[in-house]
Parts: C-alpha cells; structure tokens; sequence
C-alpha cells in the first residue's frame, strides 16, 4: 500500500490528544467475562501467543517537504525486563474495572508499551483500576480509598508472582501512566526499596502523568529514599517523571501542581515538595530541545481520524514536531511542549487542568525509549 501524504498541520490540532480518549470510546461496548478475582491475568508477557506489548516496529517517518520514509527498528538482546502498569482506559460501567482483557487495554499496550519492546521483554498485569466512569463521578473519600487499594493489591500480587517465577535475578524497568503512575509509585516505595536485592535490580522507572513528588530542589526524599531522579541519559537507579502541558498550566491544574493534601494513594505533600520533572529527551536538562514523536496506527485506524496520514506500517512519526523543557510555571513544574514551525499548538484536553496529559507519552515516546536503551546498557556494564 503506497503511503499517503501527510494532511495539513492544522487538521492535526486535537490528533495526539483526543487519540486515546477516541478508542476508549469505540471499545465501550466489550462484554465482560467470567473471573477469579485473586488469580493473576496477565496482559501482556514474552509467552502470551497475542501479546499487545510485541509486534511490528515498523515506523513510516514524515516530513515536510520529503518522501516518506520506512525504518525498521531492530531489537537488541532480552536480558531486561520491563513492568509496564496502563494508565485510566476501562470503559466498565462501574467503579472498579473486572479483570477482563477488553480492546481499550490492548490498545494502550500497543500504543504505550510495545515499543519498548525493542529493548526488553514487557510485563504487564490487568489490575481492577478505577474506570472512566469513576473518573467522571470519584464519589466519596472512602470509596476512592478503597478502589486505590483493591487496584494496588492486584499490581503488587503480579509483581510477586513475576519475581517469584519470571525475573530470575534480571534486571527490570517500570512503566507507567497516569493511574499506572500511581501504581509503580507506591509498588517501588512499599515492596522494590525495602527489599535491598530487589532493589538492585531496578534499571530505571518511566512515571509518566502521575504526579512524582520530590523535596524542592531535590531529587531525592519525597515518593522514594533510595531512588533519585535521572539527570544523565545514561544513569540507572533513577526515575523519569514528567507532566506534559502545551500552555501555561492553571492554578488548579490536575497535574504538575504539589498536593497540599493527602490522595487516596499515599505521598509525601505540602509547601516543602513538588512535581518531579525530568525531560525524558534530554535528562537533567532545562533547556528546550526536539522531542521523538511515534504513534501507533496499526491497530485502529479509525482513531486517529483524518489528522494524520495513512502509512504502510504500523507505526509513524508525524511531521508535526515539538520541543520541550522542564518549567516552573504559575506555581506548576511541568514539561512544556512548543510546536515547531510549521506545526499547530496543541491545545489541552478534556480542559486546561489536564494539559496534555493523553499525549504524555506518545509525544516524546521516541525520546523515553531511546533513554531507557541507554540505561539498559549502562546497566549491563555495571
């Protein structure tokens, strides 16, 4: 199938922002099935005959002005794994998702996970997260709690059992987002940190859209005692964290912003901390630098709409191209996105107080995979 040549800039406004949201919605009509709520499901793992996190990396590369262009990534050694947990995608309509396999998690797998595939083996657990629906309608303190606590326990009960009998002393990278975020957040403060040879093993952790607190001008002492913020492509034993908004956040922005009070998942709070933001292009960095935009099109095509081109792989990066740097914006820390020329701003979604939140790792996926191949090779110097 020959490539067809990207639309008009401006037509892709809302494209890497509304994408997720769109497929969640067309998935909405998936039934749920029978489950025993203590046994571990599994969403993605190597030994899974349709695993969502494996399959074709192949990447249509568009730019202004230019033939399109096929890459083809290839893969490097498995000897790392990754632990990936999915952001906010259950479309149940109940407080607390079921352990079924719906479409909306194998598309955020592919969307989010795969590429890391090239990389390491992908983990990834379903979990009983709080669903959409209870995104719109969070209903009282208790209830949250307790949602954020069934959620945990299933994340956590995968961990075991992967360390019990998949890890085998490898090492291992976490990914998350959003909800996934807040997951790994609390998985390496209670069961990774105090655990000193599990802790060893720790590569890196990718915490996207979730809010990693740190003391102020720290990078270490908030969420984790042991584990600081990357500040060099290369470094180990570190986290990336980033809140990603295209326009200066709102005071009361969802994102970004330190809490002055408690979440129904613990962490540190209050005027002595504040959101983490690492570059996941340029670690360590506060200077604007081109961000690695790559968006997955094979699965559902329908999602993206008309904004951007069709290719013959299942992977494209657009030709609309953005930067971005780590800013202290009215009262936020966040990682500011600027379009290129040539490209349109993309504005926030579903209102300000998200920012870009959708797009948190689609647009610097290039950027969070290539850092992580870093500090996998790092790693297996040590």
């Amino acid at each position: 199938m020959a490539p067809v040549s990207p639309v008009s800039p401006r037509r892709g406004v809302t494209t890497l922002l509304a994408l997720l949201f769109a497929l969640v919605a067309a998935a909405a009509g998936a039934v749920a099935l029978p489950e025993q709520p203590d046994d571990v499901v599994w969403l993605c793992r190597p030994d899974l005959p349709a695993d969502p996190c494996r399959g074709d990396l192949g990447t249509t590369v568009y730019r202004d002005g230019q033939p399109p262009e096929v890459v083809r990534p290839t893969a490097g050694p498995r000897d790392v794994d990754c632990f990936y947990v999915y952001p906010t995608v259950s479309t149940e309509l109940s407080y607390s998702a079921s352990k079924e396999v719906a479409p909306p998690l194998r598309f955020i797998a592919e969307q989010q996970a795969q590429r890391f595939s090239q990389v390491c083996d992908v983990y990834a657990p379903v979990y009983r997260q709080r669903t959409l629906l209870a995104l719109r309608s969070p209903g009282s303190p208790e209830q949250a709690r307790a949602a954020a606590e069934l959620a945990f326990a299933d994340v956590a009960r995968a961990w075991e059992q992967y360390l019990a009998n998949d890890n085998r002393g490898r090492g291992v990278v976490l990914i998350g987002h959003s909800q996934g975020t807040r997951m790994l957040r609390q998985l390496l403060r209670e069961r990774i940190e105090p655990d000193p040879a599990v802790n060893a093993r720790l590569v890196s952790a990718v915490l996207a859209g979730g809010n990693v607190v740190v003391p102020r001008g720290a990078d270490v002492g908030g969420d984790f005692r042991t584990v600081p913020l990357c500040r060099e492509r290369a470094q180990t034993h570190c986290a990336l964290a980033w809140s990603l908004f295209g326009e200066t956040p709102p005071a009361d922005a969802r994102y970004g912003v330190t809490p002055t009070t408690p979440e129904a998942a613990p962490q540190p709070y209050g005027a002595g901390y504040e959101v983490a933001c690492v570059n996941p292009a340029a670690p360590g960095s506060t200077d604007e630098v081109a961000l690695h935009t790559l968006v997955r099109t094979g699965t559902a095509p329908q999602a993206l709409g008309t904004a951007l081109p069709t290719p013959p792989t299942p992977w494209l990066r657009p030709a609309q191209r953005y930067r971005a740097q780590c800013a202290h914006v009215n009262g936020a820390h966040v990682l500011l996105a600027a379009p290129q020329p040539g490209a349109p701003p993309l504005g926030p979604f579903p209102d300000p107080g998200w920012g870009l939140h959708v797009a948190d790792l689609t647009l610097p996926l290039g950027d969070a995979v290539d850092t992580v191949a870093a500090q996998i090779s790092a790693y297996r110097r040590h």
